[in-house]
This record gives structure tokens, sequence and C-alpha cells, in this order.
């Protein structure tokens, strides 16, 4: 497969003039504050398991509106705790799954909280256990448009509020280091990173890879593929629309909740990526306000980008910020 965006060296200095809206940190602010209007009420419940070097904790947390969300909390077997943290939101389509499917980051002595993703998890990846009992009007199969004409209403509005009540839940458990929490996630997954790190001031650091739901204008007309291609459908037959459709997705846009990240970040983006164009990837990188971010570049692969190799990169990045080395 051909390179089919821009040159490497012209990725390194892509910065498009996205429109943000004014009321930007006005709106999660207050979608927020109405999500903390509702108790935690983090629940941890023990699962037994045929695992024997790990314990596992079926998790649910008020998310966005007080709704309930499933996680997975996995720590090492016999740990007492405090533990650093890596909070893990899932790629598109998938749910949390089986505990047996997330051991990598337990195996590394971290407590690993994971979060399920609402409406997702049939058809995915991995099953997932957390229902959206929000509807919309129409919308083109899949998540991408669900609510897409108002910011208020947006399928991620509730997705990103979930996040972070997600990494408050991690943080309710008495295993958990608060203090040492990590964000990471892979195409949807790095995405909603994104979001958690522009939206949660004091996190330890976070790792979004390959991420998705970057660059919404770019993605929308480069990438050919789903789940961008359903913006495109969407347009396609709800013609005239084009302006409220991009404002509304300019309050999820990770490039703005780039602008809002602090904490040490480890990217990555994949050249031939034709699902997540490397350079919408690009565009947040370059955004990102941390001083401390990194950037790593797979220029033969897809979507998949690093795979196994940027999981073997992040397991010897994040112990260094999360104070376990």
């Amino acid at each position: 497969m051909p390179h089919f965006d821009l040159p490497l060296e012209e990725l390194r200095r892509y910065r498009p003039e996205l429109p943000e809206p004014e009321d930007f940190d006005g709106f999660w602010e207050k979608t927020l504050s109405a999500a903390r209007a509702h108790d935690l009420d983090a629940r941890f419940a023990r699962v037994e398991t045929a695992l024997a070097t790990v314990e596992v904790f079926d998790v649910t947390y008020a998310g966005f509106e007080g709704q309930p969300v499933k996680g997975w909390l996995i720590v090492p077997a016999g740990a007492e705790g405090p533990l650093p943290a890596v909070v893990e939101y899932i790629g598109y389509g998938g749910g949390r799954g089986l505990p047996h499917e997330r051991l990598l980051w337990s195996a590394a002595g971290f407590a690993h909280f994971v979060m399920d993703t609402r409406g997702q998890g049939a058809g995915g990846t991995g099953a997932g256990d957390t229902p959206d009992p929000v509807g919309s009007g129409p919308a083109h199969p899949g998540y991408m448009t669900r609510g897409i004409e108002d910011p208020h209403d947006y399928y991620y509005r509730r997705v990103f509020t979930d996040a972070v009540r997600a990494v408050e839940a991690a943080r309710a458990h008495p295993l958990v280091d608060s203090a040492r929490v990590a964000a990471v996630g892979g195409s949807q997954g790095g995405g909603i990173t994104l979001a958690v790190g522009g939206l949660v001031p004091d996190l330890a650091a976070i790792a979004p890879d390959v991420p998705f739901l970057c660059d919404f204008p770019r993605a929308a007309t480069l990438s050919g593929r789903l789940p961008y291609l359903e913006i495109g459908q969407y347009l396609r037959t709800r013609r005239g629309l084009e302006e409220r459709v991009f404002r509304t997705l300019s309050y999820f846009d990770g490039v703005h909740f780039a602008a809002r990240g602090r904490a040490p970040a480890l990217f990555s983006a994949a050249l031939q990526d034709e699902t997540c164009p490397p350079s919408t990837v690009f565009a947040a990188f370059n955004a990102y306000a941390g001083s401390e971010r990194s950037m790593e570049v797979y220029s033969f692969n897809d979507h998949e980008g690093g795979g196994a190799y940027q999981k073997d990169v992040q397991l010897r990045w994040l112990p260094g910020h999360l104070g376990n080395r």
C-alpha cells in the first residue's frame, strides 16, 4: 500500500486551523459538573476466574447523567498496593470482553481498569455490557452520527464523560495510587485518551495509539473507510447540514483536547493508515500542550500501527512516569 497522505516532514509541521467553539471549556465544565452531581457509586465485585496471577473485579460506576457503566479492574494476585494504574479505553465497536483477554498491564505490575464503551461490544472485538439508554434522531449505522446535529445530544459527549468518570472510579479503589494513573487506548480508545488527557489535569501520563476522533474536517474528506465514512454517508442524504455537523464535531475534536493536555504523552502514527490518516494524528500531536511528548512512526503499516511493538514501547515508557521502575 503506498503512502497517501502528506510526507513525513510535512506531517511534523502540519497544524490545521480548526475553529474552536468559544464555549468549549464551559461546555465541558457544565457536562462534567452535571455528571458529578450524581454519586460515583463505584462498586467492585470480586470475580472468581481460573486465572492464577491476577485478581479480577467486575466494576460498575455512574457515568453520564448517573447512568451505569461497566468495567474490569484487574490487579496482580496478592498485591497490597498502592499500585500505579492504567485506565484503558477500547477501539471502535469493541466491548470490555473477558478478563483473560486483558492481562498485559497487570502482568507488568499495574492495576488495570478497562472501561466498557456504552452501546458497543456487539460485533466488534469484544463483548460489551453497557447499554446506551439515550436515543437520537436519524443516524447512519454506527456511532459517529448519533445526535450529531447538536453537541449536547452527541454520542461522544456521553462516552467522554464516562471516560473521565472511569478515572475517578479507578482512583476510588484502595489498591490504586490516585497520583499515579495513566490513560491509554488505540484508535477510538486513543481518541478517548486524548479527551481524558485534556479534561483530567492531573494524570501521570497518556498514550494515545493511532488515535481516532482527530481533525474531523480532514478525516471525513480524506479517509474512505468507516468509521469516518459514516459522516459523509450522513451528509450525503441530509444535505445542507454540513456546517451544523462540523460545529458539533468541533466540541469533540482530539486536536482541541490535545491543546489542553499537560501530562507526558506517547503517541503513535502509521503512515499507511487509511482509517485514521496520519495527518489527523499529527494534527493532535503537534497541538499537544505538554512539554514532554513523543511520537512513534510506523512507515509501512496501516491501522494496526505498531501492534505488539508499540505495546513494548509503552511497557518500557510508562514505568518511568508512574514511578514503578
